[in-house]
C-alpha cells in the first residue's frame, strides 16, 4: 500500500465518521430531544453532542490533513483553479467552516447559547443549523465522489 492510498483511507474514514456522525445527531438525536420530557430536551442533547464533539474534533483535523497531505503529494493545487474541478474546492470550504465551528464558535459561544433563558428555543436554533451543516456536507459529499468519477466536468 502506497502512502496516497493510506491518506485517501484515511481520509475516507474520518469524512464518514464526521459526516456520519452529524447525519446522527441530526437525524436521531434531536428529534427524540425534541419529544423528549420538557426540561430535559437540551440536556439530552448537549450529553450526546459532547461525546460526538469530543470524537469529531479528531476525525475533522484528520480529514483535512489527510486531504492537504494528498493534494500536495499529487501536485493537484492547480486544481482548485480549473472551474471543472469546483469540488475540491467546495470540499475545503466545507472542511474549513466545520473546523471554524468546533475550534472558534463553538468554544466562544457554546455555553453562552446553551445558558439562554429558553432552552427550546436553543433546541431548535441548533437543530436548524445542524439541518443548514448536514445538507451542505451530503451536496458537497455526492459533489465530491462524482467529480472525483468524471461526471461533474
Amino acid at each position: 500500500m502506497d502512502d496516497v492510498t493510506l491518506a485517501r483511507a484515511v481520509h475516507v474514514l474520518s469524512v464518514i465518521h464526521w459526516i456520519g456522525g452529524v447525519a446522527f445527531v441530526t437525524l436521531v438525536v434531536l428529534p427524540l430531544a425534541r419529544i423528549a420530557e420538557r426540561g430535559k430536551r437540551l440536556a439530552l442533547f448537549v450529553a450526546v453532542e459532547r461525546r460526538f464533539s469530543a470524537q469529531v474534533k479528531v476525525s475533522v483535523p484528520l480529514a483535512g490533513l489527510s486531504g492537504f497531505y494528498m493534494a500536495e503529494r499529487l501536485d493537484a493545487w492547480p486544481r482548485l483553479l480549473d472551474p471543472s474541478q469546483w469540488w475540491l474546492g467546495a470540499m475545503m470550504v466545507l472542511w474549513l467552516a466545520f473546523m471554524v465551528v468546533l475550534f472558534v464558535v463553538e468554544p466562544l459561544l457554546g455555553g453562552r447559547l446553551l445558558d439562554r433563558a429558553d432552552p427550546d428555543t436553543t433546541l431548535r436554533l441548533v437543530e436548524r443549523a445542524h439541518w443548514l451543516l448536514l445538507g451542505l456536507a451530503t451536496i458537497v459529499a455526492a459533489s465530491a465522489v462524482l467529480g472525483a468519477h468524471g461526471m461533474l466536468g
